[in-house]
């Protein structure tokens, strides 16, 4: 992420190096939440996003190709802001109590996270129909199931490395899809669900002992 807390933007044409061209990127990326939040991505229009944003539709076009090279960019930085908080929690993790205990902290910031924020729940409706985003959503997990192996590794030195990642890569596969699933549902059927879920992986992430 850039030193303003926008991402890389490897779908922009136009890379912002300098800080004004950042801060201009920043204003359309927020102005992009707003019409997202206020009537869904479908909804939003470049001519929109670029009136809103105060400035002309070719600078627009400059920074990014088409609507769907915004989208991408703010998916790109709630992943990185996930990543960031995901790696920040487990960097403490010494013991299985401890990962248990921190990720089912994650699961439940992250979820809270989807309730409070329309953008990413709009984000990750239109997932499947976008392969771009399928394969940034992959990536994500598997950055992220790193990440959770290391530390099911320093909690339990004695587990198989491959089954480690192999497992970590999965939980958080599965915690992407509970995380659509539970958006859909009424709230106290929602809660339930992520519930069953970390109840669940935090079983696993305890080790062979806990699965008994």
């Amino acid at each position: 992420m850039s030193e303003i807390g926008v991402p890389d933007l490897p779908a922009a044409r136009k890379q912002p190096l300098q800080k004004r061209a950042r801060e201009r990127v920043e204003r359309i990326l927020d102005v992009a939440r707003d019409i997202i939040a206020e009537s869904g991505s479908e909804a939003m229009k470049m001519s929109e996003v670029a009136q809103r944003a105060d400035i002309s539709i070719g600078s627009l076009y400059q920074y990014f190709p088409d609507k769907a090279a915004i989208i991408r960019t703010l998916a790109e930085h709630y992943y990185a802001l996930g990543r960031h908080c995901i790696g920040d929690a487990l960097d403490k993790v010494r013991t299985p109590e401890d990962l248990q205990a921190a990720f089912a902290a994650l699961v439940d910031e992250y979820y809270g996270m989807f309730l409070e924020e329309p953008v990413m729940r709009d984000v990750w409706s239109g997932m499947q129909a976008d392969k771009a985003l399928c394969a940034l959503d992959l990536e994500d997990a598997r950055e992220n199931g790193r990440a959770l192996a290391k530390a099911m590794l320093r909690a339990m030195p004695g587990r198989d490395r491959d089954a480690a990642e192999r497992s970590a890569f999965l939980i958080f596969h599965l915690g992407e899809a509970t995380m659509r699933l539970a958006i859909q549902l009424e709230a106290a059927e929602g809660r339930a669900i992520v519930d069953e879920y970390i109840r669940i992986a935090t079983r696993e992430l305890g080790g062979p002992d806990a699965r008994k």
